[in-house]
């Protein structure tokens, strides 16, 4: 007998004869190594974009200022483009070795999103290495147009990525037989599966929200110190438009993501909403905990969660009692992780109404010390918001790796040394962390120093040819930055 790859609750499931010992070293490491990658993937979809931005305009108006902001993102993104090439490496290598239950069974599903994410990191890594060697050296307009297809090759990769985990929320593309052998792989239906678009446009979307808000708190700490030029408003404002349209957009994606969840993963939405009961004209359940499979110190708004979850007054809210007992989320993490992105969201979405109702008043809030400390604090609940969401839906599809297919524990490694695995991942991204701190502030203190080049032992710029060349720039650059009151990042 062959069954079809989306398979109801009913339908075939691999059985767990009980946890592996990899299993918790196998969960750690990849929250771990995914909570951490995650960041650096955010930048790799919105700041080509956001450089493009402010070196277009550089461009078309001989402005200085957005030229300078376009050569000091560049160097950023590159930092962090470096970074990122670790810790995506050790998580191509952390899909076989912590879950071979997953890549080896279904690995030829899988196979194709990897393959062409590995061709577009390679894609933005060439055309960012031409962009950053341009300067000073290509033809104004032909330098900007290297931004485009690194900042493709950032969208893709990442839809690429996106592609997997959304069939591991919608899976098809493949049959299992009788004896339980994956057959009939069809990897591009498994790549364009049915939950791929939305889940892609909610982290596209959240990409540029990240990044807008970190970014424009950058440029908020900067001016709370006094540093209110025009190199800093337009530093904070280009990301800020970015995150005030994605803040905008945001709550209409995910409420849409939300109905199609209710319909594909019924549990998932149960402990979404803390719902123990299926039921019509369900409440919403504002806080709360599940204790002892009792409701306690939750505000219950009446009828509300009919409304919000399933777009209806008389639609049913799915319940907790209706799953079996071993196919349950852990309700209360999906419930927090859930309402902290939706409380922050709705917070920075206010945050931008905000900000741009009183500019159209003629009202200038970056002179107001309490909006900028606001601006700064949105940068860091950006990211809470981006890594509860990711919780939400990660842990919200447990205790299936596959929905319904594969559960994660049979997808576990068996091995008890991947503790040692975690132990050294752990070590990595602390160092990346601090290395990364230490570099980007190290570049802003050289910035402040009036240095715009930071000329390294191995890069352009470092030796007697190069520096010659930009003594001869013939590429239609300024060749210098005007530095008066606009020459630092802070």
């Amino acid at each position: 007998m062959i069954v079809n790859g989306l398979i109801s609750s009913g339908s075939y499931a691999i059985a767990s004869a009980g946890n592996p010992p990899g299993l918790l070293p196998a969960r750690e490491q990849m929250a771990l190594s995914l909570g951490w990658h995650i960041i650096l993937a955010c930048f790799g979809v919105a700041f080509p974009t956001m450089i493009y931005v402010v070196h277009r305009r550089g461009i078309r108006r001989n402005d200085r200022i957005a030229l300078g902001l376009a050569r000091r993102w560049s160097k950023v993104a590159a930092v962090l483009f470096a970074i990122g090439a670790v810790s995506g490496t050790i998580l191509s290598f952390e899909m076989g070795l912590l879950w071979p239950g997953l890549m080896g069974r279904f690995g030829d599903v899988l196979g194709l999103p990897f393959a062409l994410e590995g061709i577009s990191f390679f894609v933005e890594a060439i055309f960012l290495g031409i962009y950053l060697y341009g300067w000073d050296r290509m033809p104004p307009r032909r330098h900007l147009a290297m931004l485009i297809p690194m900042g493709f090759a950032g969208i893709f990769g990442t839809f690429c990525v996106l592609s997997v985990n959304a069939w591991m929320n919608a899976p098809t593309g493949f049959r299992i037989a009788a004896d339980g052998t994956v057959t009939d792989v069809n990897p591009w239906r498994a790549m364009f599966n049915d939950a791929v678009w939305l889940q892609f446009a909610h982290m596209w979307v959240g990409a540029f929200m990240l990044v807008g808000f970190v970014i424009a708190a950058v440029y908020a700490v900067g001016m709370l110190k006094g540093r209110r030029d025009e190199h800093h408003r337009m530093g904070f404002t280009v990301p800020f438009v970015f995150a005030t349209v994605a803040a905008l957009l945001q709550p209409l994606l995910g409420h849409v993501l939300g109905l199609q969840t209710g319909d594909r993963q019924p549990a998932k939405l149960a402990a979404m909403e803390l719902s123990l009961n299926t039921e019509q004209r369900a409440p919403l359940n504002v806080g709360g905990f599940l204790v002892d499979g009792h409701l306690r110190w939750a505000l219950s708004i009446p009828r509300l969660g009919s409304i919000i979850a399933r777009n209806s007054f008389t639609r049913s809210v799915p319940g907790l009692n209706d799953v079996p007992a071993d196919q349950r989320p852990p309700a209360n993490l999906v419930h927090w992780s859930f309402q902290s992105m939706v409380g922050i969201g709705t917070a920075l979405a206010l945050l931008v109404a905000l900000f741009w109702l009183a500019r159209w008043r003629k009202q200038d809030l970056l002179q107001h010390r309490l909006f900028l400390r606001l601006a700064v604090i949105a940068g860091p609940l950006a990211v809470i918001a981006l890594e509860a969401g990711w919780v939400t839906t990660e842990v919200g599809r447990q205790p299936w790796v596959v929905w319904h297919i594969l559960r994660t524990t049979d997808a576990a490694s068996p091995s008890s040394w991947l503790w040692l695995s975690y132990a050294l991942a752990f070590v990595v991204y602390v160092g990346m962390t601090i290395g990364a701190v230490v570099v980007l502030r190290s570049m802003a203190r050289r910035w402040r120093a009036g240095e715009e080049d930071l000329a390294t032992p191995y890069g352009p710029g470092a030796g007697p040819a190069d520096e010659s060349a930009a003594s001869d720039n013939t590429s239609g650059y300024p060749t210098a930055v005007d530095d008066t009151g606009t020459s630092t990042i802070r």
